[in-house]
């Protein structure tokens, strides 16, 4: 029994609702053995909103979903028979099986998130943004760079007429 990952490609927006009808489906019918695990790959994502910290979870890949299984005739056709799934991704709408390596980095990056969210800072190299707080409250900058590992913006200001790089937290900035 040869069970590999296939990517699907699926309605956007409906990932989790199509993985959990694929799963009822594979239930009903009594396919566990051949499809054993529909993956929506996510990441969880801190983000600071209206001055509140908020952890949510994100897509990896919007509009496609994975697939453990074996791939016969029948199991071919419940996947492709159920609702909201368009095709397998491969050449010639046959399916072809991931790389070890990618679904071992991707299964990674998603269990990885789960011990430590990341951090959606929002921000690019070049953005104005105002200082909402600490020292430098109320003045304008240009971000110099993005630290998103440590949740560090290094900003530009202008201070008596120079210059000057300040090193701030991502949630101390707006965006203007």
């Amino acid at each position: 029994m040869a069970l590999d990952w296939y990517i699907l490609r699926v309605h956007s927006g409906q990932e989790e609702q199509i993985r959990e009808n694929l799963e009822k489906r594979v239930k009903a019918f009594g396919m566990e053995d051949l499809i054993t695990k529909a993956l929506v790959p996510t990441e969880r994502v801190s983000e600071m909103k209206g001055g509140k910290k908020r952890v949510t979870r994100r897509k990896l890949y919007p509009g496609y979903l994975m697939v453990q299984m074996e791939i016969n005739e029948e199991s071919w056709f419940l996947v492709k028979e159920t609702p909201g799934i368009g095709d397998f991704v491969g050449p010639y709408n046959k399916p072809s099986p991931m790389n070890p390596e990618e679904v071992e980095k991707i299964l990674r990056q998603t269990e990885a998130t789960e011990e430590a969210p990341k951090i959606k800072i929002g921000m690019e190299k070049g953005d104005p943004v105002k200082i909402k707080e600490g020292p430098f409250e109320n003045f304008d900058g240009v971000v110099e760079e993005v630290q998103p590992d440590k949740g560090m913006v290094k900003v530009v200001v202008t201070i008596f007429g120079r210059p000057t790089p300040v090193d701030l937290e991502y949630w101390q900035l707006e965006k203007v």
